[in-house]
């Protein structure tokens, strides 16, 4: 991609392939905006160019390149200033191109995954880190690079930690609890109290059953279902199973009432409370919100005060997971899997990894095969490794009615025999979005307060989708903003308005679950009732299986 000449890559740019594919999806740039970045671009080169003649070296800002490997000699260094150069032309191509948001959101999306994908640190010939560990190593970095490469294709991913480091029930997911229900869909785990005294009502947490709970309950120190516990909190929790062709024709439907409306039972009748504060978290928290608006309408209100984590309940602005929504996508879908099967976990996580390729792929690649390094031991790189599939019928209902058609919020839709009206939950909401949240955009969390009915108080914390989740106030890390003033129009109306704090929102959302929670009473000594024991200890077995 990094070519001597300016203008052969110029020309080359209006005849290569990304060219073609505009043309396929009826893009067109207007020759003069075309001059245009032709005319800037031989511009920025030349300067360039004239750079390394006279031997200066060019300045770079990009991370990739940031070493003394790459800076400190001019070929190197420049070699990653014309590869960005390039990247800035195509970006800037994209931006020119005349078709509609999402069109053009796709074509970006490409483009990035390319820009991406020829970076010169991604090739052993044109990394000088790589190279120069090649020779400190006299060989073995490249022995332990193709070693780690081959161990990676057997296991079916790139290895983003080490995975030897884990394991679920061992250092990961420890909370003391107890398993107190299950069916085929999921276990339900009952918490060990830490206080003598606890909230009166209890409170279920509804992790996404596109991922495992257990990012919810990694160590002790980031774990927030223990930080739950520790403020005084009955905790339930549902441990979604990890679907196997046992599971291939459940529906949205069976997740709603087979999954949350039952664990609502259970917990109504070990703990004797009609109303519990619900929590959802990302799909959880649009499955508790279905689920919340079935009993509704069924006379009931059942939440006594509802947690929203980076969720949607409208889907007008899914950021760029638009790309991978379409009516072409999801009716291909719907023919391989909408009368049963599996959307496998690694495809899920596959796509989730294009999202932040630089981070989750091309990083790996660099360290773990051309330097020959061993991944780290970080816990949130195990847990987002550790797949799970989901139910072609649930998976393709979730697309077409939420994604493709946001038709969640409009009232029109019916689950587990009932309309879904959002709107007559009636429950106070503390709803959460993170700044830089590329799964869920934090103004998409923000719209859930257009839908709520109750009062509610909107947090916004720093980071993206899960480490601005997963922040806990022992690191004292990032920070996060708060507006007392009410509802405002629109986010960025909000946004103006807030106050900035430092360090962890957890405690805020602990004072709402404590302003919520009704008297304080004596903690249960034991998990279950007459009716629900006690089957296994936390974590239980259904984390524990492993997608194919």
């Amino acid at each position: 991609m990094n070519l001597p000449d300016p203008q052969a890559f110029a020309n080359w740019m209006q005849s290569n392939p990304m060219a073609a594919m505009m043309q396929d999806v009826g893009a067109h740039i207007k020759p003069e905006a075309m001059e245009a970045l032709k005319q800037s671009y031989l511009q920025d080169f030349g300067a360039l160019w004239q750079d390394l003649l006279s031997g200066k070296t060019p300045a770079v800002s990009d991370r990739r390149f940031n070493s003394a490997a790459w800076q400190g000699n001019p070929m190197t260094a420049f070699n990653a200033a014309a590869y960005l150069l390039n990247a800035k032309f195509l970006n800037a191509m994209v931006e020119t191109v005349d078709v509609t948001p999402q069109q053009k959101q796709k074509i970006r999306f490409a483009v990035q995954q390319i820009v991406d994908a020829m970076s010169p640190a991604n090739f052993l010939a044109t990394n000088p880190e790589a190279q120069q560990k090649l020779i400190e190593t006299k060989g073995e970095s490249l022995t332990r690079g193709l070693a780690n490469m081959l161990g990676d294709m057997g296991k079916g991913h790139i290895s983003l930690s080490d995975e030897s480091a884990f394991e679920v029930g061992r250092n990961l997911a420890i909370t003391e609890g107890t398993v107190v229900y299950e069916n085929p869909l999921f276990q339900l785990i009952q918490y060990t109290p830490k206080t003598a005294t606890v909230n009166q009502k209890p409170l279920l947490m509804v992790p996404p059953c596109i991922n495992k709970f257990y990012i919810l309950d990694l160590q002790p120190e980031n774990s927030l279902v223990r930080y739950a516990v520790e403020q005084g909190n009955t905790v339930f929790l549902i441990s979604w199973s990890n679907p196997d062709q046992s599971l291939a024709r459940t529906t949205w439907d069976d997740y709603v009432d087979k999954g949350v409306i039952q664990a609502i039972r259970v917990v109504q009748e070990i703990s004797g409370e009609d109303k519990l504060n619900m929590f959802g978290f990302c799909v959880g928290g649009t499955l508790v919100g279905t689920a919340l608006a079935v009993l509704a309408a069924r006379g009931e209100q059942v939440a006594n005060s509802l947690t929203l984590l980076t969720t949607f309940l409208d889907f007008r602005d899914t950021g760029v997971l638009d790309v991978f929504v379409d009516e072409t996508q999801v009716a291909l879908r719907e023919q391989q899997l909408k009368d049963g099967g599996l959307m496998p976990g690694r495809d899920l996580a596959s796509t989730f990894s294009s999202l932040r390729p630089n981070d989750l792929v091309w990083n790996y690649v660099q360290s773990n095969y051309l330097k020959g390094n061993e991944p780290a031991a970080f816990d949130l790189l195990y847990w987002n490794s550790d797949s799970t599939n989901l139910p072609g019928p649930m998976f393709c209902w979730y697309l077409r009615n939420t994604y493709l058609e946001n038709r969640l919020k409009s009232g029109e839709l019916v689950v587990a025999g009932e309309t879904v009206d959002l709107t007559s939950i009636d429950a106070p909401a503390f709803v959460y979005g993170s700044r830089e949240d590329h799964i869920v955009p934090w103004p998409s969390a923000y719209d859930s307060l257009a839908i709520l009915s109750g009062p509610t108080r909107f947090v916004l914390g720093a980071s993206g989708h899960i480490a601005g989740v997963i922040n806990s106030p022992a690191k004292n890390k990032r920070n996060y903003w708060t507006n007392d003033s009410g509802k405002a129009d629109s986010a960025d109306a909000w946004f103006q308005g807030a106050a900035e704090h430092a360090g962890s929102w957890w405690p805020e959302w602990s004072a709402f679950l404590n302003q919520h929670g009704g008297k304080k009473v004596k903690a249960k000594a034991k998990p279950g009732n007459a009716k629900y024991k006690p089957i296994e200890p936390a974590p239980g077995r259904y984390v524990k299986v492993k997608a194919d």
